[in-house]
């Protein structure tokens, strides 16, 4: 194959089924279900391997549900913070756990959703934060709009219920989790007895390197064997951590009080989580500023000041042409991406587990002039 435009992100089978494998020993040792959070990662051309490994799909809405259910199999469980009355009748023909966030939501759709043969389920707020410094994905945090505080449960709307369903965590471990278990049983414990089904969410780094897996597989066996519950557990980022990665090339170099070079792919608009966070993202090869002999900071293409990927030393210069490939570009990147400015969106290509590449979806001036009017 001849080189490819960049900038483009490259999904890895062979990473992919690295972690499929961990995910697959833990529902088995379990005894759980693993749903992909499409929320993160739902490059569809996937789930064909994916569901050979995973019990379905989560979404956050219409469309994710209707991806989940035509393209993954298995079981489609749906959350949002409020459904729109004009959706949800199409919603129910995706679904098949539906799962409301306030007893306000439960009254106006629960009859509906039970009606269609669908399982119902509410999210909780254990107010139980176990986050430091990233309080955009706190749901715990104060003022929080995510999940029923036991102040605000209804012990009466139990018989519309046939599950429960709590999501706290963000690259965490098993600990925090049990931390989080504690809480929620402290808060809830009374009425978990009474449902089918009990969903921890996602945010678990089930496939990092050093995770306890042995304490959250005992972890949920407890529960199991306590309330009599199916427990479900629906990561997004465990499922292609390390999977991906995003390859952009310099197109100039430039000096203004430190070394500076414009490459091919924006923070703003290919990996903007790189802001929202903010985080540093890896970057094959490189060093922190000053650990190497050249520093840079890399920057986008983008009229936007702060369209910064971050600050990186390396062995050599950098020149014109040079390719960067930036690790761990799977999850919520593609997901993500925008066309402010007119950026092109970039190549999606997979790579087999002999190393050939196939360039999956490539975009153009139609996929940034459609999105407009």
């Amino acid at each position: 194959m001849a080189e490819l435009r960049t900038p483009y992100f490259r999904v890895e089978e062979a990473k992919l089924l690295h972690n499929l494998e961990i995910l697959k020993k833990v529902q088995e040792e379990a005894g759980c279900k693993i749903l992909l959070a499409q929320k993160a990662f739902s490059m569809f051309a996937c789930y064909p391997l994916l569901r050979r490994y995973l019990a379905g799909s989560t979404a956050s809405g219409l469309y994710e549900a209707r991806l989940g259910k035509e393209h993954f199999g298995g079981e489609t469980h749906v959350f949002s913070p409020a459904y729109r009355a004009d959706e949800f009748d199409a919603l129910l023909t995706y679904a098949d756990h539906v799962v409301f966030n306030s007893p306000a939501q439960l009254d106006k759709y629960a009859a509906k959703a039970r009606a269609a043969g669908k399982q119902v389920g509410l999210r909780l707020n254990p107010q139980c934060s176990t986050q430091e410094g990233h309080a955009i994905y706190d749901p715990c945090a104060p003022g929080s709009r995510l999940g029923t505080t036991l102040e605000n449960f209804r012990p009466d709307q139990l018989p519309l219920l046939d599950g429960l369903h709590f999501h706290t965590l963000c690259e965490q471990d098993a600990d925090d989790l049990e931390t989080t278990v504690e809480a929620l049983e402290a808060r809830f414990g009374p009425y978990l007895k009474e449902m089918k089904w009990l969903n921890l969410g996602g945010g678990h780094h089930i496939t990092r390197p050093g995770y306890q897996i042995g304490r959250l597989i005992a972890l949920v066996r407890r529960l199991k064997e306590t309330y009599g519950v199916e427990v479900y557990l629906e990561p997004g980022e465990a499922v292609v951590l390390n999977a991906g990665v995003l390859v952009t090339s310099v197109l100039e170099t430039m000096h203004n009080g430190m070394d500076i070079a414009i490459v091919d792919a924006s923070a703003a608009c290919h990996m903007p989580d790189v802001l929202e966070m903010p985080y540093r993202p890896p970057l094959m090869g490189s060093g922190q500023p000053g650990e190497k002999e050249y520093t840079y900071r890399l920057g986008g293409p983008t009229c936007l000041a702060g369209d910064i990927i971050g600050d990186y030393s390396f062995d050599n210069p950098l020149q014109e042409g040079d390719r960067l490939v930036f690790g761990d570009m799977a999850l919520y990147t593609m997901v993500k991406t925008n066309t402010f400015n007119g950026m092109p969106l970039p190549a999606i290509v997979w790579r087999d587990r002999d190393g050939s590449d196939t360039v999956v979806r490539s975009f153009g001036y139609e996929d940034f002039k459609t999105r407009l009017s």
